[in-house]
């Protein structure tokens, strides 16, 4: 069985169809899984779409128009 890749945010916003922006903000105000190898951030593709089942990536609004 080999190893998961580590993949960059880019490769993590095209894969959910977002901007890499939204990736980092995802991971500093929501907790994306990410892990800082030397000075990047590194993503594993798993951990993401687990996140993202679990509703992470749910109600991202920056507006002020969250629906609670």
């Amino acid at each position: 069985m080999s190893a998961e890749p580590w993949v960059t945010a880019i490769d993590v916003a095209r894969h959910l169809g977002v901007v890499k922006d939204t990736v980092y903000r995802w991971r500093e105000r929501k907790g994306l899984p990410a892990h800082k190898i030397g000075r990047l951030w590194k993503f594993q593709l798993s951990e993401v779409d687990e996140w993202v089942r679990a509703g992470g990536a749910d109600d991202d609004t920056e507006s002020g128009s969250e629906h609670k």
